[in-house]
Formats: C-alpha cells, structure tokens, sequence
C-alpha cells in the first residue's frame, strides 16, 4: 500500500498538481503516513509503537473526514485521493489499514506488558 500512494501521488503532483492541489496533495499525505506507519510496524519498540499509534489515528480520522467529504462535496475533489469514498479505489484498504495497525500496535503492547510481568515474576 506505501509503495502504490507513494507511487501514485508522485505520479499526479508530476503531471496535473494544478488541477486537483488538494486531492494531490493528500494522497502524498497519506503516502508518508502508510510509509512512517510501515517503518513504525517494522522497527518495534514503545517509541515506535506510539508513533505508530498516532499516526494510525490521524491516518483513520483522515480517512473518515476526507470520505465523508467527497461523499458530500465532490466538487471539492475533481481527482480522487487515495482516501476518497473511504478508500473506495483502494478497496477499502485506507479504512481497513488503520484500523488493523492500531489493533497490531495495541496486541503488541499486550504481548509486551504480559512478557514483562513474566519476567519480573521469575
């Protein structure tokens, strides 16, 4: 998902920046969030973990409001963003990743918390 919004939005701020600005411009959002959240996934860590929370956060309200928004006032968005109708080109998968990453980042706090009080039992 990083990789094809990253991919995506280079590709439209190179060819028609100047027709849809806003769209454009929070599909590269959305890009450097997938891409900060990927890294934070990846690199572990309660820093990390809690980066990667907010950031699942902001990427969801993103989401929810952006969909909503181009539900009401299509005009607005003369392209479409990747957070478009919720994440309708995508195949909902801008709603569905935010919501699985902030379920991973709280099971792995779980897991964490529990091996820690394992540990300080033995």
């Amino acid at each position: 998902m990083s990789v094809g919004a990253v991919s995506r939005s280079v590709l439209h701020i190179l060819t028609d920046f100047d027709r849809a600005p806003l769209a454009h411009g929070l599909s590269a959002a959305a890009a450097a969030v997938y891409v900060f959240i990927t890294y934070t996934l990846v690199r572990g860590g309660e820093t990390a973990r809690k980066a990667g929370l907010v950031c699942c956060a902001v990427e969801l309200v993103g989401v929810l409001v952006v969909g909503t928004w181009t539900l009401v006032d299509p005009s607005a968005f003369p392209d479409s963003t990747v957070w478009s109708g919720y994440g309708w080109g995508y195949v909902f998968l801008p709603v569905l990743l935010p919501v699985t990453g902030l379920l991973w980042l709280r099971r792995s706090r779980t897991e964490t918390a529990a091996a820690g009080n394992r540990e300080a039992g033995d």
